[in-house]
């Protein structure tokens, strides 16, 4: 390979020989030495290493990447401290469009799934909203946050997006004006992230101050709250059916690090806890059926861990260990057998469900 690139340098002009090498570099594969515990049957879990060729795509981002989300089935959108938002065919492991307007790091994505429109916040204390069908200029701005922003989430309709931030305050915008029609103020409430409630007016938001709420979008007003955790609550997921709601928290050591499924109906209350990351955990979302065969959670923790839970149980059904990645930082569902997890130190990573012996997740790709 060596020799050949010092051929093609003689006899080719820069910009086409970077561009062959970029091609010659993505189709490349590569083994790829990962471990993960599996529980058996008889309850004992046991570590396993595991070798399988792994396709490493060029990288998405030139820097460190902060989130990812499905547009499709084919497509995911990330945003990085690049500033920059990108559309990647994670199928293919080729970009489709880049996006510039943000002035800091993205820290939040939101798509309007099956369809070309999302939504980037950023530390610059904007919220772009972007369509890959048209130009790379945003196709909306919206500017309203005095602090970076950190909670972003649509309305299944797709009419109103709500936004949060370190201001303690949350906005209701309708998306068509990108005018604001509602604010709210809670002091302390430093939001960490925001999920809209499938068929329902309401917005679950989780905070800094150990609290997890839930909104009326219906004159932006606190229409529940959690019992207050122990640790600063990361992240929060909404279930399909809009039913039950899953978040997670900070912690250090084992201290704290569990997910939490909670009931959104009449009670409210704490359903299951899922414990076993020994660092914040980051990010928890819900499984497709299909997925694992159950109802399943999955979790990312900053302990460079993946870990599918048995939903009704808390049960750890198989942890994947990314060694090297550094904290797991954003988890997203890509299909039915794949999940998307962003890694501070390598990017993105391509996860895929196993059954050939029991229920098992792998590395296939990054990019």
């Amino acid at each position: 390979m060596l020799l050949l690139r010092c051929h093609l340098k003689r006899a080719l002009p820069q910009k086409v020989l970077c561009r062959l090498c970029a091609v010659m570099g993505k189709l490349q594969s590569k083994f790829k030495h990962s471990t993960y515990k599996y529980s058996r049957p008889d309850g004992f879990i046991e570590e396993r290493i595991q070798t399988k060729a792994f396709q490493e795509y060029s990288p998405a981002h030139m820097d460190t990447v902060s989130v990812v989300a499905a547009l499709n089935s084919d497509l995911c959108v990330s945003g990085g401290k690049d500033k920059t938002v990108v559309a990647y065919n994670w199928r293919t492991g080729n970009v489709v469009k880049r996006f510039k307007g943000h002035e800091r790091e993205i820290t939040k994505i939101a798509c309007i799934f099956k369809s070309s429109q999302f939504f980037s916040a950023s530390r610059d204390k904007m919220v772009m909203m972007w369509d890959l069908q048209s130009s790379s200029q945003p196709r909306q701005k919206f500017s309203g946050h005095t602090m970076v922003v950190t909670g972003l989430t649509v309305s299944p309709d797709s009419s109103q997006l709500c936004t949060g931030s370190r201001d303690n305050t949350l906005l209701l915008w309708d998306v068509g004006t990108g005018q604001c029609a509602e604010r709210a103020s809670v002091s302390r409430n430093l939001v960490t992230h925001l999920c809209w409630v499938p068929g329902e007016p309401y917005i679950l938001q989780t905070s800094e101050d150990k609290s997890i709420r839930l909104w009326d979008s219906r004159g932006l007003q606190v229409a529940h709250t959690f019992p207050t955790q122990q640790h600063i609550q990361t992240y929060c997921e909404v279930s399909e059916d809009g039913h039950k709601c899953v978040s997670c928290s900070s912690g250090f050591e084992g201290e704290g690090c569990e997910a939490t499924l909670w009931d959104l109906r009449q009670t409210r209350s704490r359903i299951c806890e899922y414990r076993g990351h020994f660092q914040t955990v980051a990010s928890c979302i819900f499984l497709p059926r299909a997925l694992a065969s159950m109802p399943a959670i999955a979790t990312s923790s900053h302990d460079c861990k993946v870990k599918i839970w048995n939903q009704d149980t808390g049960a750890c059904l198989f942890t994947l260990s990314l060694d090297g990645s550094g904290p797991l930082t954003s988890l997203a569902v890509a299909d039915s057998i794949s999940l998307l997890c962003v890694s501070f130190s390598r990017g993105i990573h391509l996860l895929r469900v196993d059954r050939s012996q029991g229920l098992e997740l792998r590395e296939v790709a990054a990019f």
